[in-house]
């Protein structure tokens, strides 16, 4: 006896409709949005049926693939754009206006000193725009030749990544980076600034200094992340990203867009990266393939042979 179900496609097109109306589908409506599958192995979907499941199409073409090398670090300031904040002449402190996390602008106040020796009383100023990384000043203390503030332009900021003496030879001044956060969900590109000519005797391992614009702030100070180090390049005629890559029955395929419909068609994989890999037989520059969601069109093939396996 032959089992229905619906299958993803068409519960993700039955939760859509639902969630226009809140009317649910009838039974023929619910298999009037189920996928077709024809004998040769082609699944056919419509436009709305490929908007509902997520599935992203694009070309195959040429591309680099890089050999790169993981690297682990931590985002900090841009050293070379802080500044310490200390009283010009000794004194009593007044008042403070700004604290920790505060943004500023340049020469905007940070706090008022009455001077000991004139008893007259001055501003503390910001000497550049950033934001205030570190305050050591409350009204009533003495000034001394402390430092009252820390301010610092996050605009950019480094990654201190750790390198360890085997990958030293590897790693050189200018070379590109890829950063990430996988928790936040953010990556971006630099380049290597500084690699330390002495190792941490703690970590055994040595600091390589990545530049990263921030100017939208989404890098703070403080969080951990991945980089890969491009070490190497070359072009290859014809790539797909790795996302696209399935396995079935034991062979590696990607979901090809034919007139017919979608297809799994088997492809031998040459170099690869963490994002794309190079396909030397099975597909043709230009070819219209799967990118994004091929995991469903493998599960509607499967349930097509489990059903049909039933008959």
């Amino acid at each position: 006896m032959k089992t229905h179900s619906l299958s993803i496609i068409a519960c993700l097109l039955v939760l859509a409709a639902c969630g226009k109306d809140d009317a649910p589908q009838s039974h023929a409506e619910e298999h009037a949005a189920e996928p077709a599958r024809t004998g040769d192995g082609h699944i056919e979907l419509s436009t709305e049926q490929i908007a509902a499941a997520g599935i992203e199409i694009v070309h195959a073409g040429a591309a680099n693939i890089r050999e790169t090398l993981p690297l682990y670090g931590v985002i900090t300031p841009n050293a070379e754009r802080m500044r310490e904040v200390i009283a010009r002449y000794p004194g009593v402190i007044r008042d403070v206006t700004k604290q920790v996390g505060d943004t500023v602008r340049q020469g905007e106040r940070l706090a008022t000193v009455e001077s000991d020796e004139s008893l007259e009383t001055y501003s503390v100023v910001a000497p550049i725009a950033g934001v205030v990384t570190a305050r050591n000043a409350n009204p009533g203390e003495q000034t001394a030749d402390k430092v009252l503030f820390t301010v610092a332009d996050l605009s950019s900021v480094w990654v201190e990544l750790s390198l360890f003496p085997r990958d030293l030879a590897k790693v050189r001044v200018g070379q590109q980076v890829r950063v990430a956060n996988a928790d936040a969900g953010i990556a971006a590109a630099g380049k290597i600034t500084y690699v330390a000519p002495v190792g941490t005797a703690a970590s055994q391992t040595l600091a390589a200094r990545v530049l990263l614009e921030n100017a939208e702030r989404r890098w703070a100070p403080g969080l951990y992340v991945t980089a890969e180090v491009v070490l190497s390049e070359v072009r290859v005629n014809v790539a797909v990203r790795n996302a696209a890559i399935q396995t079935l029955d034991g062979r590696t395929v990607v979901f090809v867009r034919t007139d017919d419909g979608f297809q799994a068609r088997p492809i031998r994989v040459g170099r690869m990266d963490s994002e794309q890999s190079e396909v030397v037989e099975g597909l043709s520059a230009d070819d219209a393939y799967v990118a994004g969601n091929s995991f469903i069109l493998k599960a509607e093939l499967g349930k097509g042979e489990a059903e049909h396996g039933h008959d």
